[in-house]
């Protein structure tokens, strides 16, 4: 027998299996955009100390670093095991294409990562126990071991969007896969919001500072990389913008919610306000408001940020090749991958997915709309949850309709042809859209 999907769905009832991966990645954003951020910073802060002799950069660097320990270091090593747990049983194939294409790459972002673990211990621990010149070497080599895991992260997830190369599809390769314009315009952006976000993260910490002057003068620092981290950032995302297909701005344009882009620009203009305010007054930004400004730009701009970068990539996971119901869809013979579209065109999902029961596998009118739920969760869930709740519900794209005739036409004239506006095509057998149809219908009836 022909098998296609190799593995069961994970399908979360209240909220959907996307929604736990995009909360979980949304916070681990944070916690290593604010690690890398600041490491870099260190680099910079520590050179001007002893070039300058201005011994208070390492008593801040000391502190931001200890705080990182906590923030960035223990919460982002839980967040970070959760997101590969997470996507892993959302999604198993989209996680073994990036791991069969980027092997090596994921061990070499794991080696510049322990490297970034045992360097910030290194500098925080050692300020004034070595002399300065090994105390400098250590700071830099845990900015650029930082950097490096970003640089790596990076490219993966611009593959996710689109291979770097259009020889990819033929030969594949690493090369061909990774290096392409979304990766270095993404790999911008990024790093100046990185340093945006290292600064708001700062100034929790500067907000314990009980000297108002050594306050004022850190936030100075913090404020300048923020200001220049928003307003390069923000035009470097038009830059990130022009390097997308154009399939992910049909999603941006019809499927993304309304207040994504006014939250975004608001938030960048409050974190510019925000700034301006850490250079006028610092005794204004206590604890209380740094916090909550943390919380803001997690809420109203990381979230908004990662949800339409994950959306805009839909439907496939990775390489433009694996749908999120995990279905091969497109050829790539330099991997030696077949698109399994043709099987399921000639035999139906029912007859080749192995983890379906056999009870299910043939349509009756006792089974139908156990067969339908089924067909939904394996072939829709990744994307839409079939609840009211979650992410995208599909009883809202029908409208309520509850006519499985005219439910059955779209998904046999539509969906099964890829005659879509960004839908992926799915073959559905006769028996398989009536019964999908079915269920579909029933759910408008709770809609």
């Amino acid at each position: 027998m022909d098998i296609v999907g190799l593995f069961p769905t994970w399908y979360e009832p209240g909220v959907g299996s996307a929604w736990v991966v995009g909360i979980m990645s949304t916070v681990h954003v944070l916690f290593s955009h604010t690690s890398v951020g600041a490491a870099v910073f260190f680099m910079a802060l520590a050179t001007i100390a002893y070039r300058q002799n201005k011994p208070e950069l390492l008593e801040f660097v000391k502190r931001y670093g200890l705080f990182l320990l906590v923030f960035s270091y223990i919460l982002g090593s839980i967040t970070g095991p959760g997101i590969w747990f997470s996507t892993t049983v959302a999604s198993p194939r989209g996680i073994s294409a990036l791991i069969h294409s980027f092997v090596w790459k994921w061990a070499t972002e794991w080696v510049f990562f322990m490297i970034e673990v045992v360097g910030v211990y290194a500098v925080v621990y050692m300020v004034g126990k070595v002399d300065q010149r090994t105390h400098l070497r250590m700071t830099i080599i845990l900015g650029l071991a930082a950097y490096a895991t970003m640089l790596i992260i990076l490219g993966i997830l611009s593959f996710m969007m689109w291979p770097g190369k259009p020889e990819w599809f033929v030969e594949g390769g690493y090369l061909n896969g990774f290096y392409g314009a979304n990766t270095f315009a993404q790999l911008a952006m990024r790093t100046m919001f990185m340093f945006a976000i290292t600064a708001v993260v700062g100034s929790i910490v500067t907000a314990g500072f009980t000297d108002i002057e050594f306050r004022r003068r850190m936030n100075r620092w913090l404020a300048a990389i923020g200001i220049v981290g928003v307003v390069a950032g923000g035009a470097l995302f038009q830059w990130y913008l022009n390097t997308l297909p154009n399939y992910a701005h049909l999603v941006m344009e019809n499927r993304l919610p309304v207040w994504f882009a006014p939250s975004l620009y608001a938030t960048l203009g409050g974190m510019l306000v925000y700034f301006v305010a850490m250079l006028i007054t610092p005794r204004l930004i206590t604890t209380l408001v740094a916090v909550t400004a943390t919380i803001s730009m997690l809420v109203f701009g990381l979230w908004p940020e990662e949800v339409a970068r994950e959306s805009m990539r839909k439907p496939f996971v990775a390489g433009q090749y694996v749908y999120s119901n995990q279905v091969i869809a497109r050829d790539v013979p330099g991997l030696g991958i077949k698109s399994e579209l043709p099987v399921l065109e000639d035999k139906g999902i029912l007859k080749t997915h192995i983890f379906i029961p056999d009870r299910l596998r043939q349509v009756t009118p006792e089974n139908k709309i156990e067969v339908g739920q089924t067909l939904a969760t394996i072939l829709c869930t990744n994307c839409h949850s079939l609840t009211n709740t979650g992410v995208r519900p599909m009883a809202r794209y029908f409208g309520g309709n509850q006519n499985v005739s005219e439910i059955k036409r779209y998904l046999l004239g539509a969906l099964a042809t890829g005659n879509t506006l960004y839908m992926p095509q799915i073959p559905l057998k006769d028996d398989e859209a009536e019964a999908l149809a079915a269920y579909l219908a029933q759910l408008g009836g709770a809609h």
